[in-house]
């Protein structure tokens, strides 16, 4: 496995082990970054209107359409860094 990989599968785990749960918006770019890092640019269907979680998950992947997977990876890994865990432990 390479290192951003690896980065990538301890920031998955610390995540969900933060302090406190961070706001909607950074909320947004994690799961974004995730599906970018795990899965490439968006695909499927864009939820219905009445959706509104599911409307915001799609656009916030959506906007990181063209970003590398393994670019999508590392600054998910720093985000979960900068919110207060360290990945290298």
């Amino acid at each position: 496995m390479t290192d951003i990989n690896s980065r990538f599968e301890k920031a998955i785990i610390a995540v969900k082990q933060l302090p406190e749960r961070p706001d909607n918006d950074t909320m947004l770019q994690l799961y974004a970054l995730f599906k970018q890092g795990s899965a490439g640019d968006v695909s499927g269907k864009k939820p219905g209107f009445f959706d509104f979680v599911g409307v915001a998950k799609y656009e916030a992947w959506e906007r990181l359409k063209g970003l590398p997977p393994d670019d999508a990876k590392k600054q998910y890994v720093d985000l979960v860094a900068y919110l207060g865990d360290s990945i290298d432990d």
